[in-house]
């Protein structure tokens, strides 16, 4: 597997990828394809960083992630559906935490509550439950 750091130029498959995230964790937002397209755009040139995983097949996975003074907060980390499975989240995952990411700063994502495979598999990859939001819906 392949990685690189996404450009502008990425926002439209970023946008498109961004959509499959929302509808796999349940997040439920309301944003469409072009509005998460422009998001991914602002992100890219401001304070987020985007790397696409690639092999063989194309793209099969990407990050989004803010690297601060202390810390790494991993904002967006999807894996293709049908690369699903197949080791390639746990690879990619690995290639962020070896060859990407400082090796002395804090890591960080944050998990829908109900997204039990998500949660299983961040578990899988290292992290640790530290805290939980609670919320009241309108």
């Amino acid at each position: 597997m392949n990685f690189r750091r996404a450009t502008l130029k990425d926002a439209p498959l970023l946008g498109r990828l961004n959509v499959q995230l929302i509808e796999d964790e349940g997040h439920g937002s309301p944003l469409t394809v072009t509005q998460l397209t422009d998001r991914m755009r602002d992100w890219l040139a401001t304070v987020y960083t985007g790397v696409i995983f690639e092999d063989e097949r194309g793209v099969v996975a990407y990050a989004v992630y803010q690297e601060e003074v202390d810390q790494v907060y991993l904002r967006q980390f999807f894996v293709v559906r049908e690369h699903r499975r197949q080791g390639v989240g746990r690879l990619a995952m690995h290639l962020l935490f070896r060859d990407i990411w400082p090796q002395r700063k804090r890591l960080t994502v944050s998990v829908l509550a109900d997204n039990l495979p998500a949660r299983a598999f961040w578990r899988a990859v290292g992290y640790s439950e530290y805290s939980l939001t609670l919320e009241i819906r309108p």
